[in-house]
């Protein structure tokens, strides 16, 4: 290292990393060994690691050569038991030697020589690596030499970091305590091997909303010596994201924080693991605003009345990073996350805007490089700023441009023709966790990986490939989400296909905890489903800003099979299986198994039943039931869970290692408070015993039980409960012995259990022989009767090519059960798999296809057919058509399908939204986007709906046909495909 940096960082920086610095004796002694060896070619030799093994690293190297040799070094340790010597010389008998080096360093150059000539096509790469294992000859026993040749710093420690992962060092060891297999030595196969150019040039990370968690941990926990988050909390990110061959970092920022360049040794910490470092679309010119703008001596931050102050206040910062390695975000917003103050208009602030952008390159330019256009800097173009861009904003070609997505995981929009020719290139700042409306998420990681997979892998295929930056508030709990993202940025091309994202996933698990990881990753991947429905912070029902208090959430409990149920038995399946893992789980497996599987799962099972519970006690109650009390008190049991597991998490796990990280009720919203269920004082029931039976769905029906058919698989239920204290036998008679039921007998006890029971009832369609039935249920509790018709239809088998048949009165179509398909000019549908509510959508392709004028939309036009078949008439049907809420792939786009029913006229539908509409948040909480066409009569018989090609990217998910005003539940019901077995 470099003297400064030495003085700087040797006891603050190494010693916090537990490296060890070698004596300048031994290094010298190592130094006057002889000569250095020469080499022959090999190709294809593996590598041994052992005790014996010296990693050696250029003297005249930079500082990142001496972490990532140390780092390395820990690494090797970790695994055998012993850590290799580190040195910058070659010892005089090596057997094992690793070399570091940048391929134009002398200690690489020397060792090669002429075979360095093999590594010049990396010469002038970024941030690529080669690995080859070549002889050492000219000393007494000849070895092996690993040779880690990068094509720039960082590219150097990539390498040296692959070897960590191959020997079995996960990038999460330290973050998640993922644990290290021991082994006597390890051998290295796959050599040589040379890297790809990273897909993505700038893939890191925003800490944002540090203040539940990162923030109070390294204020209390990690870092009590700064009492925030200083150097030594920054040297353990910065080495996390090398270690996942990212680069890029936007500091935290919240009024929790101390800015980044308040404590000096967070710039140099940069500096030595060079990491980059850029501020966020609040931010220009690597200030802070939130910490360092001082409205009391500063005046307003408004450019146009208090210029002076403010070119000051940016001059400074720009003078203080002279030599830093970072990327200037440039524009001007609020404070905080707000709109620019003292303008009326947009175009107002497209003009200040330019002004801004103008002085800001000149203090780039006086202080850092003449040449501006040499300096990466970055325009965000977030909420506002993009209609301010809109307005017109004339953007210096060589600035990139980052476009957002809406906070939920939604891309606002990517790059026209034009705009992917831009110098400076194009990039996404993509949100994993969030703070504001409609809704926060900032507890677990919720974000399906199928969803990210889908936009960031749009983004790419749009040519944003210059800048990538995931929110992902506190690092803790979000370890898969970013490791999926920085995956995909610095390699895409396996992401092209979709099924890879449930690939990644499991394989990422089983790379852990090998055979238990497989099952632990489908847990997980269900988690992510069942998430992307509702995530667990929604489960309130409730809104932020303003913030709202919990109200019943929309999932059915006396219809539709009940559905709130099968969520919760989703939930507790998941519990259950998780269980059984971690009754099994190797103790030293154990820590990180509970932050990647374990707290997730079993907090958001919780969330559900603390809501769910909650809502069945209050409809239960208006029954009279005396369960009621019962889900009372599981749903404030669930409550009382997940402090307990957050207690755990906090206090307990690694002997607190992570104490203050995990917050179960950031910013203190009602969704996370203890339930308040206030339920009837005492029971006016004049009955013991009471029955309900699932509801209708129909709007306008008035039937005491859903009607049954045979095209369909159905049940429904009967409850039988107890409304006073006592207890009752009960028996069900049917009519029919064709009418079966799950249980014919049972007996309902306030001493003993159960309060209630569910009676499903179904039909054995084989010993049917009327075409359409009433019968009746008979269920005798206690001293009374009570008495249920059952309706149905015996139908006749549909024609054989038909695919969908109508349920009880709709048909549930999935848009990847298509009848036919047919592409047209180059525009066709592609199934995406994993993504959606049913599982897998289709995808209107290629993105870069110009979007068409509806007057071309003819029947020969690119289209999907979906066939059906209907039992009765409908004097009124009407047609939902489900995507996912995207938005208009370019501003040269738009949302849209168009559809023909049975050869009718072509109709468009448009699923865009504006701004932070009511129908948006609502898309957004539900990741849904549903458009309803009334069609008109349709007559019993087949019929067909097309499906029209119109705007790339649209995402459909599944298609409803409701022939009786249905009232449909909130999660998606299983298609309606026929099953002839």
């Amino acid at each position: 290292m470099n003297d400064p940096i030495v003085k700087v960082f040797k006891d603050k920086i190494l010693k916090a990393r537990k490296v060890t610095i070698f004596p300048v004796f031994l290094l010298v002694l190592w130094g006057c060994a002889g000569n250095n060896p020469v080499i022959s070619r090999t190709e294809g030799v593996n590598f041994e690691i052992n005790e014996n093994s010296t990693i050696v690293y250029d003297k005249n190297g930079s500082d990142l050569d001496s972490i990532s040799a140390h780092l390395l070094s820990e690494d090797i340790e970790r695994v055998i038991g012993k850590r290799p010597i580190v040195a910058t010389s070659f010892p005089s008998n090596g057997q094992s030697v690793i070399l570091i080096g940048k391929i134009e360093s002398e200690i690489i150059r020397n060792f090669l020589g002429k075979e360095v000539q093999e590594l010049e096509h990396l010469k002038g790469g970024w941030e690529r690596f080669s690995l080859k294992v070549h002889p050492i000859k000219g000393q007494e026993n000849p070895g092996k030499c690993l040779v880690i040749a990068g094509s720039d710093d960082r590219g150097t420690a990539f390498g040296a970091f692959e070897i960590s992962e191959r020997i079995g060092v996960s990038p999460w060891y330290w973050w998640a305590d993922v644990p290290v297999e021991k082994q006597e030595r390890v051998t290295l196969a796959d050599l040589p091997y040379v890297s790809n150019t990273p897909s993505v040039k700038y893939r890191g990370i925003f800490l944002n909303d540090e203040d539940w968690g990162l923030q109070p941990w390294a204020e209390k926990t990690f870092e009590s010596s700064t009492g925030d988050i200083g150097p030594k909390t920054y040297a353990k990110i910065f080495e996390l994201l090398l270690r996942l061959k990212a680069n890029y970092i936007w500091p935290a920022m919240h009024p929790s924080t101390k800015a980044f360049f308040h404590y000096p040794g967070n710039p140099e910490m940069a500096m030595v693991y060079q990491i980059v470092v850029g501020t966020s679309h609040a931010e220009p010119m690597l200030r802070n605003n939130v910490d360092e703008w001082d409205h009391h001596e500063m005046g307003d931050f408004n450019y146009q009345t208090n210029k002076e102050q403010v070119y000051s206040y940016w001059e400074k910062r720009v003078k203080e990073s002279q030599g830093l390695n970072a990327i200037y975000t440039v524009g001007m917003r609020g404070i905080h996350d707000s709109g620019m103050e003292g303008v009326d208009s947009y175009d107002q602030a497209a003009g200040i805007l330019e002004n801004v952008i103008a002085d800001q390159r000149g203090l780039i330019s006086e202080y850092i490089s003449k040449d501006v256009e040499e300096i990466p800097q970055a325009f965000t173009a977030y909420k506002e700023v993009l209609d301010i861009y809109d307005a017109g904003l004339d953007l210096p070609e060589d600035i990139t441009m980052i476009w957002p997505d809406d906070n939920y995981g939604y891309i606002r929009r990517l790059s026209n023709a034009e705009e992917r020719n831009r110098e400076g290139g194009t990039g996404v700042y993509y949100h994993a966790s969030y703070w504001g409306r409609p809704h926060d998420y900032l507890w677990l990681s919720t974000t399906h990986p199928a969803l990210i997979r889908e936009e960031m892998m749009k983004a790419y295929e749009m040519d944003c490939r210059e800048i990538w930056v995931l929110n992902v508030g506190d690092i803790k709990p979000l370890e898969y989400n970013i490791e999926l993202f920085m995956d995909m940025a610095y390699q895409a091309d396996p992401f092209k296909d979709p099924s890879y994202s449930k690939k990644h996933l499991n394989d990422w698990y089983q790379s852990i905890f090998g055979k238990q990881g497989k099952e632990l990753g489908e847990i997980i991947w269900t988690y992510y489903d069942l998430a992307f429905e509702r995530r667990p912070e929604f489960m309130g029902w409730s809104q932020t800003e303003p913030t709202t208090p919990v109200y019943s959430s929309a999932y059915a409990h006396k219809s539709w099979g009940d559905e709130a149920q099968k969520r919760l038995d989703a939930y507790k399946n998941l519990e259950s299986r998780i269980e059984d893992i971690k009754a099994s789980m190797p103790e030293k497996e154990f820590p990180a198994f509970y932050q990647l599987g374990y707290y997730p799962v079993i907090s958001a099972s919780l969330m559900n039943q603390k809501f769910l519970y909650k809502d069945k006690a209050m409809h239960y109650a208006e029954e009279d039931r005396l369960s009621a009390l019962n889900y009372k008190a599981r749903s404030e049991e669930a409550y009382d869970k997940i402090v307990n597991e957050t207690e755990f998490y906090n206090q307990e796990l690694i002997g607190g290692k992570w104490n203050h990280m995990m917050d179960m009720a950031p910013r203190n919203l009602p969704v996370y408070q203890k339930p308040k269920i206030e339920l009837p004082n005492g029971n006016s029931a004049q009955n013991l015993v009471g029955i309900s039976p699932e509801k209708s769905a129909f709007a306008k029906g008035n039937e005491d039980f859903p009607e049954f058919n045979s095209w369909t698989d159905q049940k429904h239920f009967l409850d039988v409960y107890l409304k006073q204290k006592g207890e009752a036998n009960w028996r069900v008679k049917a009519s029919q012995e064709w009418i079966e039921v799950s249980k014919q007998e049972g007996k309902i006890s306030s001493q003993i259990g159960p309060l209630e029971e569910r009676i499903w009832v179904n039909i054995d369609w084989s010993k049917v022989e009327k075409e359409n039935f009433e019968e009746e249920i008979v269920i005798q509790a206690g001293n009374q009767d009570f008495t249920f018709a059952v309706k149905g239809e015996k139908r006749p088998l549909p024609p054989e090519e038909i695919k969908h048949l109508e349920g009880n009165h709709f048909v549930v179509i999935n848009a990847e059960d298509y009848s036919q398909s047919q592409a047209s000019n180059g525009q066709k549908w592609e199934k995406v798999v994993g993504l959606g509510h049913s599982g897998a959508v289709m995808q209107s392709l290629p993105l870069k296809a110009p979007s068409i004028s509806e007057d071309n939309i003819s029947e020969n036009s690119s289209h999907l057919s979906y066939d059906f078949f209907l039992h009765h008439n409908s004097e009124d049907a009407e047609i939902l058509f489900t995507a996912i809420p995207t938005h208009p792939l370019t501003d040269q786009n738009e949302l849209r399908i168009a559809y023909s029913v049975d050869k009718g006229p072509v109709k468009v539908v448009d699923f865009e939204t504006h701004g932070r509409s009511e129908e948006w948040k609502e898309n957004v909480l539900s990741n849904k986007t549903t458009k309803g066409i009334k069609v008109g009569p349709l007559e019993k018989g087949k019929h067909s709906v097309k499906v029209y090609w119109v705007d790339p990217g649209v995402l459909l998910d599944y298609v409803y046909i409701d022939l009786a005003g249905i009232d449909f539940p909130y999660g998606k019901l299983p298609s309606t495909q026929f099953n002839n077995q």
